[in-house]
């Protein structure tokens, strides 16, 4: 028979009066290293076995009755949404059923009662608390975010800087109150309608996967019926493209740190099977140390060495020839946008130009790149290997033409191992004023009004199946 509220409420009290006449023996008492008696709390232990001293099997028997917890593992990236920390095992703690069904009186009586159970004398207080987490984590959405300020639009919507709000348990959400993100949003209909919904997908997928210094990370996407979010870190000190365009041209000093930091996010790509595709200066971000971070991959895809992709997508400017002439493409039209952002960065422009896009194409394929006379031999030499039309010919092409580009001469006196722990500094740091800062920010967005405007819902079906993702929290994933 399922108690009344009227009997919980008399359970409590009697409960907490029960335990208020617990006491714990001193370290000193020869009883100390028997376990505590609930006896007064919850009755006499009534024991299966009339055998004092149980056999191991009896043992673990009695683990799988009273719920003995499972370790709690790192989770790994899922493609379809956050996968389990908990070990797959029939030994599953009984409370986590019923939070489905059972009311919030029901799940506090549950909560105590794991709290204070007892295994073999290990204390397991901290148990229930962890796996109550672990089910409500995944609650998450736009309501837990407050728009602060926009900080970028694209074709599919926009960037808002966020503060996310203090933890409400007691509402299903939980995280680390008051920190602050970058949310990308993103409206389903447009992305139907422009046929990438496999691109927007293939974005938040490949963020799971990725972490590295140089490349700005995912910590939580959700969708609505009519929007995809991306909640990312908010990286402070504005895009590469705004200090370019403030400062004119990069110094080669200046340039070599901030390509060796692309070179080295890139690679991680390429070796995790990924090819980012629209490498340019507004898709890379300055964080308050002056170190750039990769961002934005939603022409980004996974691609495997030996297959090539006919997609034609980026920004014309920065596209490979064989990108152009639809011939397939592999992670060596990486290393010619590379080529390109670097001859930028150097020179103030990229190095083939036009208004007209077809003449534009024209010229990416079929002219000669020209180079300035004030760049370094070792500068020269670089760009003319990665702006090699050929991608078989081109630096950084092979199964190993990352490790290629990283000892050229121009990179001599790069420390790689120090340089991706963080530890080379740049000479140039952005002015940043506190972690929500976006000074550093165009003012085209950030004085135009902050506002999540509504979207209408797609008719069609459901695209985005799996969307949701929390990252890792190192508390949780930790013993």
């Amino acid at each position: 028979m399922v108690p009344s509220t009227t009997q919980k409420k008399s359970l409590h009290s009697l409960l907490a009066a029960n335990l208020s006449k617990l006491t714990i023996p001193s370290s000193s008492s020869p009883s100390a290293d028997q376990d505590v008696d609930f006896s007064d709390v919850f009755g006499p232990i009534t024991s299966q076995n009339p055998n004092p001293s149980p056999s191991p099997s009896s043992s673990s028997s009695s683990n799988a009755i009273h719920g003995n917890p499972q370790v709690i593992l790192s989770r790994s990236h899922s493609f379809v949404g956050p996968s389990p920390r908990f070990a797959q095992s029939s030994n599953k703690l009984p409370f986590l059923d019923e939070l489905d069904s059972e009311s919030e009186e029901d799940e506090a009586e549950t909560d105590i009662g794991n709290r204070l159970e007892t295994d073999n004398g290990a204390d397991k207080k901290h148990v229930s608390v962890r796996s109550l987490t672990e089910k409500v984590i995944i609650q998450i959405g736009p309501e837990d975010f407050e728009i602060l300020r926009l900080v970028g639009q694209g074709a599919f919507g926009k960037v808002f800087l966020v503060r996310k709000k203090r933890d409400r348990l007691e509402n299903g959400v939980s995280g680390d109150g008051d920190g602050i993100f970058a949310m990308k949003v993103m409206k389903k209909e447009t992305i139907i309608k422009k046929n990438h919904v496999d691109y927007m997908k293939a974005e938040r997928d490949i963020l799971t996967k990725v972490v590295h210094p140089f490349i700005v990370p995912l910590r939580y996407s959700f969708q609505t019926k009519s929007k995809l979010y991306l909640i990312l870190d908010f990286v402070n000190g504005g895009h590469l493209f705004y200090h370019l365009y403030r400062q004119g041209i990069f110094s080669e000093d200046q340039a070599r740190i901030y390509t060796a930091e692309i070179v080295s996010a890139v690679s991680h790509l390429h070796k995790s099977g990924i090819v980012h595709r629209d490498l340019k200066p507004e898709n890379i971000l300055m964080d308050a140390d002056g170190h750039v971070m990769l961002t934005d991959f939603g022409l980004a895809k996974e691609i495997d060495q030996l297959s090539r992709s006919n997609s034609m997508c980026g920004t014309t400017e920065y596209m490979a020839p064989e990108i152009l002439l639809g011939k397939g493409h592999n992670k060596d039209a990486d290393w010619w946008s590379l080529g390109i952002l670097l001859y930028e960065m150097l020179t103030g422009k990229p190095p083939y130009t036009h208004s007209d896009r077809k003449k534009l194409q024209e010229k990416i394929i079929k002219e000669k790149m020209k180079l300035p006379p004030y760049l370094s031999s070792e500068a020269h030499s670089l760009l003319k290997g990665l702006l090699q039309k050929d991608p078989a010919k081109r630096l950084g092409s092979g199964a190993h033409g990352d490790e290629q580009i990283k000892r050229h001469k121009w990179f001599r006196s790069i420390n790689w191992k120090k340089l991706e722990a963080r530890e080379v500094q740049p000479k140039f740091k952005p002015d940043v004023n506190g972690e929500d800062c976006t000074a550093n920010f165009d003012r085209c967005w950030t004085e135009m009004p902050a506002e999540d405007s509504p979207a209408p819902t797609p008719t069609a079906g459901d695209h985005f199946q799996g969307y949701t993702y929390v990252a890792p929290n190192p508390w949780l994933s930790s013993g």
